[in-house]
């Protein structure tokens, strides 16, 4: 079965601006370009339609609009998920929206979306309320996600914590959103989240922010004495075990973030194996059009076994029910 582990929407009632055919940009309080609107978001038959033309089998269902929000909004994001499940079954399957810092009563509704929604999954954001994935604020969290046996699917922050380098040229969304996922990736592991929290399994958006390529570097700076680090209480953390253990062990990455262009997933393989990645295309913010998701589908399969692991093999790493 290829689900799509990285597919957005925004119930109806959470846009104020009616659209119509136009796209409406939303920026932030600095001025950055933050999000953008259009009727694909809440148009779920075109949603089926793009999915049935790619040959994709159903879709992880998340919400910008429900990513580390208050609680109310949570609530409709979570209740119109599974909304979308009852009506065209099959077809989507629904993620928890529940703030991770938001205390007992988000941790109630992360419940009630495990316990009464059959939701298998919970999305955050890599860094939030200027706080980052190490914070021990986050701890709770972390041990209540492993609790009820749900992975953590880590998007890019809609927000960054610091904003400033990023101010022109759309950079927040073109680079800063992935380096705060190469940040969150080593966070959760050196700060020894993983440690503490063995049977967790986080899903990392867009290859890690494409972390491939930093690898090498993230490694060769693990050598706390060379650099000078070690015994540093805020530098000198580094987990139990060689950084590749976490991939291979705790993290999965998905392929979205980079438009479809199978060059990235290329690029991503040299150091991620296929076993850790599975498929996601960002529909439809990064992706509107049917052909590109269909053509990338395509693309995915030529790569043989690799390509068969991230279409569909490794789905089960992710869901375990059926």
């Amino acid at each position: 079965m290829i689900v799509d582990f990285q597919h957005h929407f925004t119930p109806r009632e959470l846009i104020k601006e009616d659209s119509g055919n136009r796209r409406i940009l939303r920026y932030d309080e600095n001025g950055a370009p933050s999000y953008t609107i259009h009727a694909l978001l809440y148009d779920l038959d075109e949603h089926v339609a793009m999915m049935d033309a790619a040959g994709i089998d159903a879709a992880f269902l998340t919400s910008a609009a429900g990513m580390c929000a208050d609680l109310e909004t949570s609530k409709i994001v979570n209740d119109n998920a599974k909304k979308a499940e009852r009506d065209y079954p099959g077809r989507f399957l629904g993620a928890a929206h529940a703030h991770p810092l938001g205390g007992k009563d988000h941790f109630k509704e992360l419940s009630r979306c495990v316990n009464d929604l059959g939701f298998q999954g919970v999305v955050i954001t890599s860094e939030t309320d200027g706080k980052y994935l190490d914070d021990p604020a986050y701890e709770d969290f972390w041990t209540e996600a492993e609790r009820l046996g749900i992975f953590v699917f880590v998007h890019p922050a809609l927000k960054l914590n610091q904003t400033k380098q990023f101010d022109t040229l759309d950079l927040a969304r073109a680079v800063g959103r992935e380096f705060s996922l190469v940040g969150a990736t080593i966070r959760l592991v050196d700060s020894g989240v993983f440690d503490r929290h063995p049977k967790l399994t986080v899903h990392m958006a867009h290859l890690g922010g494409g972390i491939s390529s930093m690898l090498g570097r993230i490694r060769g700076f693990r050598d706390k004495e060379f650099w000078g680090t070690q015994g540093d209480p805020k530098h000198g953390m580094k987990a139990d075990k060689d950084f590749d253990y976490y991939i291979r062990n705790n993290i999965m990455f998905d392929t979205a973030g980079f438009c479809c262009e199978i060059s990235a997933i290329k690029t991503a393989l040299v150091e991620i194996p296929s076993s850790r990645i599975v498929f996601a295309t960002d529909y439809p913010q990064e992706v509107r059009e049917r052909h590109v998701v269909k053509d990338f589908v395509q693309q995915l399969r030529a790569l043989g076994t690799d390509g068969d692991k991230i279409l569909s093999g490794n789905t089960s790493k992710l869901l375990k029910k059926s």
